[in-house]
């Protein structure tokens, strides 16, 4: 807002050409900029840190296991890029000691066939990554539990180094690496997870979670970041659309794990602590996850 009114002052005397375009112009993009400004700071505390990476456009070519950039020259690749179209630019990015191009192209793509498999319902949790509602159950990998002993002395190791010492980048790119291996180990898995699913099935109905007011919670927050939701969410909504199924998303207050799928009776109340019940109306026995993504499957079922 101080922005806002400084511009205003200057619009008389050194922008009389903005009196000529809408005001929403410039205000928005300085609400772009105050969001630019919270995300970077709020990734600094996060731990994200500097992003290591640049984008390049221009002469761009590609030869079987080699690129060629703009001022670098021809670079060769671990692995054929194997992409077709207009290439528009490359963006270069470094993860600990290894180096990435990702090239944005310009291709044709066909409508896909509308998939023929069933509806689901899928309800994520943390005891498992998410339960279907025809039940089966899978489990997340959960990497930075597994790595977070050897993260944490790691780190300590790290810390106690003088800064500027060899010893100390040689940690710092330990360091890399595991997170690295850590984050690889996520992506492989919601990858392989989410592309079996909008192949196989037509119609996916996943809940509203606000998962970024879920993390403030100081008791749950490290696990809900490990198993990322979000994550799952982002690339269900653009492969259903890749390969002709559709992402169905129940609104956030649906009472999903409250509600007997058999009877339809709601529950006042279902703490996270009790994981099975039984319907005080029809006495049906629920397992609480698969409960809730049968109740998603119907709610798929109620507004088509």
């Amino acid at each position: 807002m101080a922005q806002h009114r400084e511009l205003n002052k200057l619009k008389q005397t050194n922008f009389p050409w903005m009196y000529e375009v809408s005001k929403c112009a410039p205000q928005e993009a300085l609400r772009d900029l105050d969001r630019a400004f919270k995300n970077f700071f709020a990734g600094l505390k996060a731990g994200e840190g500097v992003h290591d990476s640049f984008r390049l456009t221009g002469s761009i070519r590609v030869e079987d296991k080699a690129v060629q950039l703009p001022r670098l020259g021809v670079l060769r690749l671990k692995e054929e890029p194997g992409i077709g179209g207009r290439i528009l630019s490359a963006t270069v990015s470094r993860e600990a000691d290894r180096w990435f191009v990702s090239l944005t192209c310009e291709v044709e793509i066909p409508e896909p066939e509308q998939v023929s498999g069933e509806v689901i319902g899928i309800d994520v949790g943390l005891n498992h990554f998410v339960s279907i509602s025809d039940g089966t159950k899978i489990e997340a990998p959960k990497p930075l539990g597994k790595y977070l002993k050897r993260l944490k002395r790691l780190s300590k190791k790290h810390s106690r180094m003088q800064k500027g010492s060899n010893n100390r980048k040689k940690s710092a790119l330990g360091l890399a690496r595991l997170h690295r291996r850590i984050r690889n180990s996520r992506r492989d898995f919601m990858h392989k997870l989410t592309t079996v699913l909008a192949k196989t099935k037509s119609g996916i109905v996943i809940e509203d979670l606000n998962v970024r007011g879920m993390l403030q919670n100081d008791r749950l927050s490290r696990h809900i970041a490990d198993v990322g939701w979000g994550e799952f969410r982002r690339q269900l909504a653009y492969k259903t659309v890749w390969y002709g199924s559709t992402l169905i998303v129940a609104p956030r207050f649906y009472p999903s794990s409250k509600t007997c799928s058999s009877c339809g009776y709601v529950m006042d109340s279902m703490p996270l602590s009790i994981r099975e019940w039984d319907c005080p109306c029809c006495g049906a026995h629920h397992d609480r996850d698969v409960n809730a993504a049968v109740n998603l499957k119907k709610y798929a079922i109620s507004v088509a």
